[in-house]
């Protein structure tokens, strides 16, 4: 029997929830499911966290499958669109942000060992508590490798001061978002590069052609209608977007793929669409059955 990090015996091994094509689904909390896997066996990571947001908890997530929205901000209709949706990030205390960061280092320190060096890592994150996630996942030892800017227009920020649009009409309490960061990571290099791209199949990014290199500025589209009625999760990226990003984290189209926070499988999808292997962790059961669903829906889309 195998032995864990801490020199325990490996338990029993967990069965996955979902295998479709080359995706492996597990319904698990992803801090737990990292201690199972062995040292240097996942070569990337691709995934946008809940953040420990209140809108991610149990009862928040109750409320808004039911219509209630809770303390989600479910905006009215815009120009003859019904708005999505989503987490209130300056609704976050001093402790809750002190809570976000420690969870991020505890979960870098548990990837750390389990990455294959040279492995990235991208994750997404929002203006305003991106710099929180960084610092704790380079403090874990991952290397920051700069950021992926999407360039997308979404409906935050922009807005004149609550209850006060007619007095401060030139004022706008907030830049109206046309950007969303993803922050950058790899595991410590084993040698050069080019020792560790022989040995491990990372340590770089894959080029988009021979002659364009990986670009750190993507323009995307919001979600369309269409992918959103295939997988209804409130942060859901698109898959023009996420097949990109996924793609760029093996540089030699080899190894597995990882999403320790899966949500309805977007990034497993993209993974499928491109051939590579991936693993998705999710502790929601709604949205494990909503990925089973969506993973084959999701690849099998034209963008």
């Amino acid at each position: 029997m195998a032995s864990t990090r801490s020199g325990a015996s490996t338990p029993a091994k967990r069965a996955p929830a979902a295998t479709i094509g080359l995706a492996t689904l597990y319904h698990a909390d992803c801090l737990e499911w990292l201690a199972e896997q062995p040292d240097k066996s996942i070569h990337a990571v691709v995934t946008d966290p809940p953040y420990g947001l209140v809108e991610y908890s149990p009862r928040e997530q109750h409320k808004l499958r039911s219509g209630r929205g809770g303390v989600w901000r479910i905006p009215p209709s815009f120009d003859g669109h019904q708005r999505s949706p989503l987490p209130r990030f300056t609704t976050l205390s001093s402790a809750e942000l002190d809570q976000l960061r420690r969870f991020f280092n505890q979960w870098a320190k548990a990837l750390l060992p389990v990455m294959v060096p040279g492995g990235h890592i991208m994750i997404a994150a929002n203006p305003l508590v991106s710099h929180l996630v960084s610092v704790s996942v380079g403090d874990a030892g991952f290397e920051r490798r700069g950021e992926v800017v999407r360039l997308v227009m979404t409906m935050r920020g922009g807005d004149r001061p609550k209850n006060a649009h007619d007095e401060f009409p030139d004022v706008t309490v907030m830049p109206r978002s046309q950007w969303e960061p993803w922050l950058l990571f790899r595991r410590p290099l084993d040698g050069r590069v080019q020792d560790n791209l022989r040995k491990w199949k990372t340590g770089g990014l894959r080029r988009i052609s021979e002659e364009q290199p990986f670009g750190d500025v993507i323009r995307s589209a919001p979600t369309r209608p269409a992918e959103k009625r295939l997988a209804n999760h409130p942060s859901l990226k698109p898959q023009a977007f996420l097949r990109q990003v996924v793609r760029a984290v093996l540089p030699l189209g080899e190894g597995v793929v990882l999403d320790p926070f899966a949500g309805s499988g977007s990034t497993l999808a993209a993974a499928e669409a491109i051939g590579y292997d991936s693993i998705g962790v999710e502790a929601d059961k709604s949205y494990i059955t909503l990925a089973k669903k969506a993973i084959p829906a999701l690849r099998d889309l034209e963008v």
